[in-house]
């Protein structure tokens, strides 16, 4: 059922692949990235995308970066780290666990320094793997624990792309679908759209056809009438930042299907690995938010569809605050109505 969103070929002077996600659902097609500059552009464009696969490719980016390093000690090889670090920082500003994983890769080396060159780099490689591995396991255990909130027949509404496109291979929010199904549910969905780069019609769409699972696409400004005419019994979305309030940044659009989640009735979840956690920021206003090219709104197809010179605001992410969150699904469980006492309760607990 899920992809192999990620890999990684040869030892530590191989490359990256990954499913080229601009491409899709037109063609499928893996890509490589040879060289940290590679793997910066494909985060910066969109060809990999997803909160915890951008944990991967981050990592995987360092490991690329390394590998025409001059280094003969640990010492030199983590001063080199750092910079290769903060260029790829550069990449996108939201998503915690770009962020999260290449602090643990730095993490590591400065632990390791006393290595030689050579081996550090090796161990910096397993380490990549080690996350890669990781967010499989994690991802699977989201699935199980949200799969548990679904009824056998429920249709949930999900915006942007949260599977395994979004991951190692198996997704966050997704994931809660297809725990759901391999657990003998009948489960369908209803996919946003996802304006203005179409992740829900593009990728959802494709990767839940891939899986055999109903879905049905709909624009974003249809999600109120659906839910007025009881056609959905939960929405579950993804995250790309979660402050310690449980104010959580997502895909531009969740905030308003949050609300109208809130006013007919409907459950409202966030799947997401307890590593989208960023307890450095107490509040979702502190989050980083993206701007990006104006053209991803005017142009389509290669063809304008505003006109010339016309003002465009793009934020790539919104912040939906807790109060409308029905529960947060991490791999530990579920936090429900979730707020930073519950949060650092459960993120404490292991």
């Amino acid at each position: 059922m899920p992809v192999e969103t990620i890999r990684w070929l040869g030892d530590e002077d191989g490359y990256a692949e990954m499913i080229d996600q601009t491409l899709l659902p037109v063609r499928f097609e893996y890509m490589r990235c040879s060289n940290i500059g590679e793997m910066w552009s494909a985060i910066r464009v969109l060809s990999i995308r997803g909160a915890p696969a951008l944990g991967v490719a981050a990592a995987m980016g360092l490991v690329l970066g390394l590998k025409d390093s001059s280094a003969q000690t640990g010492e030199e090889l983590l001063s080199d780290l750092a910079k290769h670090k903060a260029y790829l920082e550069t990449s996108r500003p939201t998503a915690v666990n770009l962020f999260w994983a290449l602090d643990r890769m730095e993490r590591l080396a400065g632990e390791k320094r006393k290595v030689p060159a050579g081996a550090l780099r090796r161990e910096l490689l397993d380490e990549a793997l080690a996350i890669q591995e990781e967010d499989n396991s994690i991802c699977r255990a989201i699935g199980r624990k949200g799969a548990e909130l679904l009824q056998d027949g429920d249709t949930v509404l999900t915006h942007c792309n949260a599977g395994g496109l979004a991951t190692a291979g198996y997704g966050t929010a997704l994931a809660v679908i297809y725990s759901a199904v391999e657990s003998g549910k009948q489960v369908s969905v209803i996919a946003d759209e996802t304006r203005p780069l179409l992740q829900g019609a593009r990728l959802t769409a494709w990767e839940l056809n891939q899986a055999s699972v109903p879905v049905t696409l709909i624009c974003d400004s249809m999600a109120a009438q659906v839910m007025k005419e009881g056609r959905v019994n939960a929405v579950v979305v993804g995250a790309d930042r979660i402050a310690a309030c449980g104010d959580v940044a997502n895909k531009i659009g969740t905030y308003g299907l949050s609300v109208l989640a809130k006013e007919h009735g409907v459950p409202f979840y966030v799947a997401a690995p307890i590593s989208t956690f960023d307890m450095k920021l107490e509040l979702g206003s502190d989050i980083p938010i993206e701007q990006r090219d104006p053209e991803e709104i005017s142009c389509w197809g290669g063809r304008n569809i505003a006109p010339e010179g016309v003002n465009i605001y793009n934020p790539a992410f919104d912040v939906t605050p807790a109060r409308y969150i029905t529960g947060i699904i991490t791999e530990r469980g579920v936090i429900k109505a979730p707020d930073s006492k519950k949060i650092s309760t459960s993120l404490t607990i292991k």
